[in-house]
């Protein structure tokens, strides 16, 4: 196709491009690599929204007039659940992240979403919810006025909806009740985990510990996990450690990549991916179909009947094959440039990226999301 044909051409013009010498990327070990056991809990909660504007759930959701039940007999109300109208209430599921370190009476945003068919949570108040971590205990409470980010509006049949009425925050909305207990300081042992594995900067990574201690206490343990042995000065001080070994400069590897997003027709294209020696015969075939409508009027007083159909038109063209060489080496760096430059649409890039990687010939790591 004639997409094709000016890819091809495109990674020609890159030839020049051929012997840029590597380039070393350095980075920040923190950015590097995480801390392992040093990271945030998931917590969750079910709990009832009140104050709405009639935009709560409809009486036909069971469990969100049982819940206002319960709650009204723990209030000391006897409420016959048949009677109970919760229009103005909405079930909801509250979820938030326990950061590490978290204390006692500290505060963290919490994210609220509808359970039930309620078409608004806007103007609604979250009451008291316990949140919960995955060994069931109780880690947070959470209440307050919802922020939602869209609205929802009907009438006369005709209904307006932006963004997701039915999911708010609670900014600062939850309080920390339990804490989690652990010993950072007494820890004897420190294992980075690389955010991507890879052997050549994980030997890196040791080499930029032991090289700033001055002593061999690191070692790699595999392709994304360094073990550190804290030396006997920072006994009892993993944090000051810590902090020291954080801003140590890490020379990357970076990797020949192509990232193409199916569903949007991103293309995102490192300035290090090579593409092989490779020939490609393209042709393209189109084929148009036209269709026109016709109506068919009888004669006056003849008692015919008026008749509709179509007139299809049916054109085929067929391109002349071009066969163009590429030769090894060839950068496309410049490859994104050139293409919008000469109108190809990311779709197609995508479809002949995976055509030359299936051939072989891209020298590259090739992700679709």
């Amino acid at each position: 196709m004639r997409i094709a044909a000016l890819l091809l051409t495109a990674l020609t013009l890159c030839g020049a491009d051929i012997a840029k010498p590597d380039r070393k990327i350095e980075s920040k070990l923190r950015d590097v690599a995480r801390l392992q056991g040093v990271r945030g809990n998931q917590l969750l909660g079910y709990g009832m929204v009140v104050g709405l504007d009639g935009t709560g759930d409809k009486d036909q959701t069971k469990f969100t007039t049982q819940s206002l039940t319960n709650l009204l007999s723990r209030q000391g109300l006897t409420v016959n659940p048949t009677t109970v109208k919760v229009k103005n209430v909405a079930a909801v599921m509250v979820t938030a992240e326990l950061p590490p370190f978290a204390r006692a009476g500290s505060r963290l945003d919490v994210t609220v979403s509808s359970t039930g068919d309620a078409k608004s949570l806007a103007g609604g108040t979250l009451l008291m919810t316990a949140m919960q971590g995955p060994d069931g205990q109780t880690y947070a409470v959470a209440q307050g006025p919802l922020l939602v980010g869209g609205f929802s509006a009907s009438a006369g049949g005709t209904s307006v909806t932006k963004n997701h009425p039915t999911v708010g925050r609670v900014p600062d909305g939850g309080i920390i009740e339990r804490e989690v207990g652990g010993d950072f300081n007494g820890r004897a042992t420190l294992r980075y985990a690389l955010m991507e594995e890879d052997f050549t900067t994980a030997i890196r990574v040791v080499a930029a510990i032991n090289e700033e201690l001055g002593e061999k206490l690191a070692q790699p343990l595999d392709a994304r996990t360094v073990e550190l042995k804290i030396p006997k000065e920072f006994q009892g001080r993993a944090v000051e450690l810590v902090a020291r070994l954080e801003n140590l400069s890490v020379q990357l590897q970076p990797k020949a990549r192509v990232v193409v997003n199916e569903r949007t027709g991103t293309v995102i294209l490192g300035s290090d991916v090579r593409i092989g020696a490779v020939s490609i015969v393209q042709g393209g075939l189109s084929i148009r179909v036209t269709s026109t409508p016709l109506v068919s009027q009888p004669a006056p007083f003849s008692q015919g009947k008026t008749v509709t159909a179509t007139k299809k038109d049916v054109a085929v063209k067929e391109e002349k094959p071009k066969t163009i060489t590429v030769e090894p080496g060839v950068s496309v760096g410049k490859l994104a440039e050139m293409l919008n430059a000469m109108e190809v649409s990311p779709r197609d890039i995508v479809a002949i990226l995976q055509a030359i990687k299936e051939a072989g010939a891209l020298q590259a790591e090739l992700r679709v999301l």
